[in-house]
């Protein structure tokens, strides 16, 4: 099936880099630029949403516009094996001249053929700083558990097996503590988006039509993201002071 070429300019064109440390969050940003003398509207997608937030995720450009994505990769426990895993999709298409159509009509009517996609994978980096130090913990370590073998009781053996076991439970309760937090914060955009465009076709909607009230769930998730923030923030001090 034909394919149409990228009419938008993408930068950068192939790769997304992200500097760690990434136990905090770490932002990206891409340049999307419309050299044509057409509307373009576009959204980005990605192959982890729950561990990315974008935006703006879709929007339009006028002729010769430009416009930055900022793209903020959430706190999580680095795994090298997936350095290059994740990937982000840019995808276009030529918008019409009538705005009176919702965008998620336009789009779900869409063709195939009238869709130009370009995809760009996502790199993590640790600096070289970082590296080093981590080697030298681990060296440490090792030689610790080496030169303390034969000395140290075996009832002490037990206790410290079990200490880390539970710094493992806590560990993985902490990075799914952080994807509800994630997923949360990224429901909270959501509405906030559902608001605004609310907002925009208000005086398109019928005069009887209901539309249901967003500030009370956008209120709730709030909340929820306070407690999950506080929970963690329990967890790091037990298992970590």
């Amino acid at each position: 099936m034909y394919k149409q070429g990228q009419v938008l300019i993408i930068e950068p064109q192939n790769e997304l880099k992200f500097v760690g440390p990434f136990n905090q969050p770490v932002s990206s940003y891409m340049k999307l630029s419309n050299p044509s003398d057409k509307k373009v509207m576009f959204k980005i997608k990605t192959t982890a949403p729950k561990k990315y937030c974008v935006r703006p995720n879709s929007g339009v450009l006028q002729a010769g516009e430009n416009t930055q994505i900022a793209i903020c990769l959430q706190p999580f426990l680095y795994d090298p094996a997936e350095r290059n895993k994740h990937k982000f999709m840019v995808q276009t298409a030529f918008a019409p001249e009538n705005d009176l159509i919702p965008w998620e009509t336009i789009w779900k009517e869409l063709a195939p053929d009238q869709l130009m996609d370009s995809k760009l994978r996502c790199v993590f980096e640790i600096p070289a700083q970082d590296q080093s130090q981590n080697a030298t913990v681990s060296d440490m370590q090792t030689d610790g558990v080496h030169n303390d073998s034969n000395e140290v009781p075996k009832n002490q053996d037990i206790h410290s097996g079990g200490d880390s076991i539970e710094l493992q439970r806590a560990t993985k309760e902490i990075h799914r503590l952080r994807e509800v937090e994630s997923e949360l914060r990224q429901e909270i955009l959501r509405l906030k988006e559902e608001k605004l465009e609310w907002k925009n076709q208000k005086g398109l909607a019928a005069p009887n039509r209901y539309a249901p009230p967003v500030d009370q769930p956008m209120n709730v998730y709030i909340i929820a993201i306070a407690i999950v923030v506080g929970l963690t923030g329990i967890l790091f001090g037990k298992f970590l002071l």
